[in-house]
């Protein structure tokens, strides 16, 4: 009898130890996010800047892991993005709509830091928050605040979990140091989930001490559409205020004009509220010429600032390896939306058409997806809450709107995976006068309506036409088709629960939702 006893006791022992050796090991998250970071400024998705200014640790990720072609925003503004990107909900679900008069986030509802945190794993935040309220579901966080939590480059303001700090040195460095710090001190028994969130390359693009002659010494080149005349979109694309014209002083790194004091200096240098007049930074100068001198200086402002963001990524990247966490550990890099780098003209985003629209999403998690590969299907910001969480082992609460990507990332999309997205941008007329509009686009077309004071409706082929330089909309061998598109837009819409009126949406940008004033974002 005691020997029975003896051998199933063993046998018991030796089941549970076999169960806690196949107990799975949960994933490491790393989240690097930027601000204003373009996909067509990283050489991993090409573009005319590839040659001239690679971003090759961020290229790591892309060679090491799997790059997204097709990843777009649901609203191309900053703090409704982080929101979605956070709560798996569209803006009119998580109620983050807009930035001016309407940016503060409701930090009491579900996000998946907090999932994360729920289930064992140790949460951090650092860098940009921008949604106005603390942050929640970390365990520790350190975020820019002062120029409306946009923060400042050099010496910048944080809060750190409560307590308002000033650090002298460069944004980038600064927050991808306090990033490494805390996983040097964090406990290492447990898994990890780190948001790091840098400040640039938002505006107003300073660039960091080494790299003050970066360019000097070439012209970069034109966007293919830098001339663009808006013809048949006058009333959209060619009523903005956010062409090269529009760039303030301080954009340009020029002089604030002398009719500036006081408060109204100081509002100059945290918001760039240019006067209302086209700055021509020399005495002579063409018009012309201006808008060209301004671009380069834009453009290699831009580039300078991200070459840095590059630089700090690789110190991540190196800690990750050299503490022999890689294998476990998923490291994201995307940006909060996309930015126009002078196509049509422009810089700053808002709009539905791509260089807005389209985000990087880069992603490596060498343990199981294939280094090298790259996927083409349709997915949006509200997607990467319940991937996070899948690649977790956990799951999402179901009354979010995302949809897992994970199998998609393996190459093995799921066979009812959308084929469409659906797009909503309310922000009017602050800032830069981008008519609040929503719309449609799967692989090959795209819809928009513009709504708020006017009613005009735009259809691109964009296969025949990536550029989107030709409206379509009255064209008679697309009514078809736009009819169809059109009927899929409402579904959507109803899918999504936005079936709010015009009357109503146009309230929607009318109102002041007792958000924080942050400025321009």
């Amino acid at each position: 009898m005691q020997k029975y006893l003896f051998l199933l006791g063993l046998s018991l022992s030796l089941i549970l130890l076999n169960s806690c050796a196949k107990k799975v090991e949960k994933p490491n998250v790393v989240f690097i996010m930027t601000d204003d970071h373009a996909s067509h400024a990283i050489s991993a998705y090409g573009g005319i800047y590839s040659e001239i200014a690679p971003t090759p640790n961020i290229d790591r990720l892309a060679n090491e892991g799997v790059r997204m072609n097709n990843t777009f925003c649901t609203n191309a503004i900053c703090g409704p993005s982080r929101a979605a990107i956070l709560t798996g909900k569209y803006s009119h679900v998580n109620g983050y709509l807009k930035n001016y008069k309407g940016g503060r986030f409701d930090n009491t509802q579900w996000t998946f830091p907090k999932e994360l945190q729920a289930n064992g794993y140790e949460t951090a935040m650092v860098g940009k928050w921008h949604l106005a309220s603390e942050p929640t579901g970390f365990d520790y966080y350190k975020y820019h605040v002062a120029r409306g939590e946009q923060g400042y480059y050099w010496n910048p303001l944080y809060n750190d979990n409560g307590d308002t700090i000033q650090v002298k040195g460069y944004a980038t460095n600064l927050t991808t140091e306090f990033a490494l710090n805390w996983l040097e001190e964090r406990n290492e028994d447990e898994p990890f989930c780190l948001m790091l969130q840098f400040k640039a390359p938002h505006r107003p693009w300073q660039r960091d001490s080494v790299y003050q002659h970066l360019f000097e010494d070439i012209e970069l080149p034109y966007p293919s559409t830098f001339n663009d005349d808006y013809k048949g979109r006058e009333l959209t694309a060619g009523n903005t205020e956010m062409t090269m014209n529009d760039f303030s002083r301080e954009d340009m790194k020029l002089t604030p004009p002398d009719s500036l004091k006081g408060k109204q200096l100081r509002k100059w240098i945290d918001f760039g509220i240019k006067p209302h007049e086209n700055v021509i930074p020399v005495e002579g100068m063409s018009e012309e010429d201006a808008r060209k001198w301004k671009y380069q200086r834009y453009m290699k402002d831009y580039l300078a600032t991200i070459r840095s963001v590059d630089d700090n990524i690789g110190k991540i990247l190196t800690y990750v390896d050299e503490k022999g966490l890689t294998d476990n550990t998923i490291v994201i890099y995307t940006s909060d939306q996309g930015f126009f780098l002078g196509d049509h003209g422009w810089f700053d985003k808002r709009f539905m058409y791509e260089q807005a629209l389209r985000m990087p999403f880069l992603i490596r998690y060498p343990k199981v997806l294939k280094a090298g590969s790259s996927c083409n299907d349709v997915v949006t910001n509200i997607d990467f809450a319940p991937t996070i969480l899948n690649m977790a082992g956990l799951q999402a609460p179901g009354e979010i709107q995302g949809r897992s990507f994970f199998a998609n990332l393996k190459g093995d999309t799921p066979d009812d995976w959308r084929q469409s997205m659906y797009y909503h941008y309310y922000e009017y007329p602050f800032w830069h006068h981008v008519q609040p509009h929503y719309g449609i686009r799967n692989q090959q077309y795209k819809l928009i309506h513009f709504y708020y004071d006017v009613d005009v409706w735009e259809f691109y082929n964009l296969e025949a036409d990536p550029n989107e330089l030709n409206n379509l909309i009255d064209a008679p061998v697309h009514q078809k088709r736009i009819k169809q598109l059109k009927a899929e837009l409402f579904k959507l819409k109803e899918e999504y629960a936005n079936t709010k009126s015009l009357d109503e949406l146009r309230t929607v940008s009318d109102t002041d939702f007792g958000g924080l004033e942050s400025g321009k974002h």
